[in-house]
C-alpha cells in the first residue's frame, strides 16, 4: 500500500508506516534539514521541498509519476495554530491555509484512508467547536472520520506524549461494518498486557557522557539490557547522534541538585525563579516513561547525567531505532526529533489500518 506524507518533517510518522509494511512514496515539507533526514532514512521515497499552500494534489501525483488510484494512504500533521471559529467554517479562515491545503490534497487524491495528527488541545479548543468543524470539513470531502487522543506510552513508546489522530475512511469504499475506524487498544500500562517502558529502560545502554562529549559514531559499551533496547539496536552496529551538550558550570551545579524525577521545586528558593517556566529544571524519572520530548529548549534533563538529553537519547524516547540517523546542526536535529510522531505509535495505527483494509478485501472477495 502506497503512502504520501504531508508536513513530513524528518519522517517519524511515515517510518512507522514503513515498519508496518507500507511503501512510502513521498515526503513533503518546507524544512530542508528535515527533508534531508527523511530522504536518507526512506531510501525508496522522494522528497518535495515547498509549502503545501503552493502545491496541489495534481502536482504531487505528477512529481511521483502516479495515478491517484495508486495512492492508498495520505498522512500528515498540518500546523493548526490559527484555528478560529468566529462565525466561519475553519476552511474559510485565511490563517488556516496549511490545514486547508491538507484537506485539498486529500480531496484531490482521494486515498482510501487518511490520518491527520495534531496536538490534543485542538479537541478542546473553543469548547470543542474547532474539532467539530474539522470533522465537518473532512466529512464533506467524502470520508467517515473518527478521532481519538492517544498516549504514546500506552502503545510501547517510553514517553507520555499525547496526540490526537483523525482517521478518515473513504465513504464509497468502506460501508457498514467499516464506516468508522476503531483505534487500537492500549497494550502497555497498569492492568494491560505489558508494563510501561521507562526512561531508564529506553536509554541506559548508551554511554552516560559525563565528563566527555561523545563522538559522531560510537560503539555500544555493552549488550542491550532489555527487549526495547534490542529492538532499537536491531539494525545498527554503532551509536549515532550521541553528542552531549556542554553546559556552564553553574547550570551543571543546579541540575545536580535536582533528584531523579524531580523539578524546580526541589531547588533552593533562590534558584527556583531562575527560569520562568513551570517545566524548568525537570529531570526524567528513571522508573516511569519520559515526559513529552520537546524541541530542545534545555529545560529537561537526563535522569542521572547532569545535562540535557542527546539527540540519540531523545530519539530513543521517541522510539526511533538507532539506524535512523539525523542530519543538520544539533539544534536542528533536536527539533526534528521533538516535532515527530513516535514511529512505534505510528506503526500501531498503520497495522490497525492494514488489518481493516485486508478484512474489507476478504469481504469483497467473498461477494
Amino acid at each position: 500500500m502506497n503512502v504520501i506524507d504531508l508536513f513530513s518533517g524528518c519522517g517519524g510518522f511515515s517510518h512507522g508506516f514503513e515498519q508496518a509494511g507500507y511503501n512510502v512514496l513521498l515526503g513533503v515539507d518546507i524544512w530542508r534539514d528535515a527533508l534531508l533526514t527523511f530522504e536518507k532514512n526512506h531510501k525508496n521515497a522522494k522528497v518535495l521541498e515547498g509549502s503545501l499552500t503552493d502545491i496541489t494534489g495534481e502536482q504531487i501525483l505528477s512529481y511521483i509519476d502516479k495515478d491517484k488510484s495508486e495512492i492508498d494512504i495520505v498522512i500528515g500533521g498540518p500546523p493548526c495554530q490559527g484555528f478560529s471559529v468566529s462565525g466561519k467554517r475553519i476552511l474559510d479562515d485565511p490563517r488556516n491555509q496549511l490545514y486547508k491545503s491538507f484537506v485539498q490534497v486529500v480531496e484531490s487524491i482521494q486515498p482510501k484512508v487518511f490520518v491527520m495528527e495534531n496536538v490534543p488541545g485542538l479537541v478542546r479548543l473553543f469548547k470543542g467547536e474547532a474539532k467539530d468543524r474539522i470533522l465537518e470539513d473532512l466529512e464533506n470531502i467524502g470520508y467517515n472520520v473518527t478521532y481519538k487522543i492517544l498516549t504514546a506510552a500506552d502503545y510501547g513508546v517510553p514517553q507520555t506524549r499525547k496526540r490526537v489522530f483523525f482517521v478518515g475512511l473513504r465513504k464509497d469504499l468502506f460501508e457498514f461494518p467499516y464506516d468508522y475506524f476503531e483505534f487500537p487498544i492500549p497494550e502497555y500500562g497498569d492492568g494491560n498486557k505489558y508494563p510501561y517502558i521507562t526512561s531508564k529502560q529506553a536509554i541506559d545502554d548508551l554511554p552516560l557522557l559525563e565528563g566527555e562529549i561523545g563522538e559522531e559514531m560510537m560503539p555500544y559499551p555493552h549488550p542491550p539490557n532489555n527487549r526495547y533496547q534490542e529492538m532499537m539496536r536491531k539494525k545498527s552496529d554503532f551509536i549515532y547522534n550521541h553528542i552531549a551538550t556542554v553546559h556552564k558550570p553553574k547550570t551543571v551545579e543546579t541540575i545536580a541538585m535536582v533528584p531523579d524525577g524531580g523539578n524546580y521545586k526541589d531547588l533552593p528558593k533562590e534558584l527556583r525563579e531562575t527560569r520562568k517556566v513551570n517545566i524548568a529544571w525537570t529531570r526524567m524519572n528513571s522508573k516511569k516513561p519520559c515526559f513529552t520530548i520537546d524541541t530542545g529548549h534545555n529545560h529537561h534533563f537526563h535522569y542521572k547525567a547532569n545535562r540535557v538529553p542527546t539527540v540519540r537519547e531523545s530519539a530513543r524516547i521517541q522510539s526511533f531505532p538507532d539506524d535512523f540517523i539525523f542530519y543538520g546542526t544539533k539544534t536542528s536535529q533536536l527539533k526534528q526529533v521533538g516535532n515527530a510522531v513516535p514511529p512505534i505509535l505510528s506503526q500501531t495505527l498503520a497495522e490497525q489500518i492494514k488489518n481493516l483494509i485486508k478484512a474489507k478485501e476478504l469481504t469483497l472477495n467473498e461477494l
